[in-house]
């Protein structure tokens, strides 16, 4: 078959131009908290972003587990209103900055102290580019959490402290991102 040589059919690309602008309108809407574009349902588009964020979170929370248990019920909360006007950057970088967003409202729980102490040491992340692996011997620390690179391995040295409340377990290994375990001493 042979396609209609006298225009029958074909689009002027000015209607291609404005598609792509009102494509665009509706991605700003879905991902980054822009205004609903024109001859949209408000309501549905809120419950389609509503599960955009948590598909969003829930991907965050595989690349950042010990954030996410840490923060326990509030995550989905917190993650969605941290990313309600804020386009994904990436799970592991969300991850990151969400973290160091909490870190600096002194809200990070232990656990995600830790595991970004880790991440820390681990990788250089300056928040604009993919983060790096570092190649010479470096520190990471959060909330009180310290952890130390060298040689390409990771160790906690010291954990975040854990409020008064919370009980704490003698000789037990603390896992780091990678999953080994980084023994505390005394």
């Amino acid at each position: 078959m042979t396609a209609a040589r006298d225009g029958a059919g074909t689009r002027p690309s000015g209607d291609l131009a404005g598609l792509a602008e009102r494509q665009a309108e509706l991605v700003a809407t879905l991902v980054a908290g822009g205004p609903p574009p024109p001859g949209f349902a408000p309501a549905q588009l809120a419950a389609t972003r509503a599960a955009l964020l948590r598909k969003r979170a829930g991907e965050v929370a595989r690349h950042w587990p010990l954030l996410a248990a840490g923060l326990g019920d509030r995550w989905s909360t917190t993650f969605a209103g941290w990313a309600a006007r804020r386009p994904t950057a990436g799970s592991l970088r969300d991850g990151w900055d969400l973290a160091r967003a909490l870190h600096e409202q002194r809200a990070l729980p232990p656990a995600a102290a830790e595991e970004l102490a880790v991440r820390e040491a681990r990788l250089h992340y300056d928040g604009l580019r993919a983060p790096r692996v570092r190649r010479l011997p470096a520190v990471g620390r959060a909330g009180g959490a310290v952890a130390v690179q060298i040689a390409g391995r990771v160790r906690l040295l010291r954990p975040a402290p854990r409020p008064a409340t919370a009980p704490t377990f003698r000789g037990e290994g603390v896992p780091d991102t990678a999953g080994s375990a980084s023994w505390i001493s005394d």
